[in-house]
């Protein structure tokens, strides 16, 4: 187990440290369950960003919720460690929510940073297929920044599981 795999009390903890150091914080969330290319694209476009990167992870229950009895592929303390091995990432923290509005709200990060596939609250009405962002309204409530990172198309975490049920289909 990772010593940067943290609780949420100790993340606000060492908060108060790196604000006394300058350092700006950005934070992602999301499940994480096969790593690819639009991942660490998205990790590394976000770590840039600021000066250290945490990213709230989905809770195995949590994701349950988001994607269906099947998911996740991969249990949360493992994905907790993949993360924590990709250059980027400083801080990793397991939530049980199904947004990381609770997270935001406490944490209250610089940063906040999301793929592009949502759509920020001034852009809903131009958008041709708009995808909110839930936690938008709590990180502009205490001046929090909103960035999203283009998705890189073709690589996400279903295209993927469907490629691989194909293949073992046609076996």
């Amino acid at each position: 187990m990772s010593e940067n795999l943290l609780n949420l009390e100790k993340l606000i903890e060492l908060r108060q440290q790196w604000r006394a150091a300058g350092k700006r914080i950005v934070f992602t969330n999301g499940v994480f369950d096969l790593l690819h290319l639009g991942h660490v694209q998205y990790l590394t476009a976000a770590r840039a960003m600021g000066d250290l990167l945490v990213i709230g992870l989905n809770s195995d229950g949590s994701v349950k919720q988001l994607k269906g009895p099947t998911r996740p592929l991969v249990a949360e303390q493992e994905r907790a460690e993949v993360l924590l091995a990709l250059r980027p990432v400083d801080y990793v923290t397991i939530f049980e929510e199904t947004t990381a509005e609770n997270i935001l709200r406490q944490l209250q990060p610089e940063i906040y940073v999301k793929g592009g596939d949502y759509t920020l609250q001034d852009q809903l009405e131009f958008a041709q297929t708009p995808k909110p962002l839930p936690e938008e309204p709590v990180v502009r409530s205490y001046g929090g920044l909103v960035r999203l990172v283009p998705f890189l198309p073709g690589h996400s975490t279903a295209e993927l599981i469907a490629k691989i049920l194909q293949v073992y289909a046609k076996d």
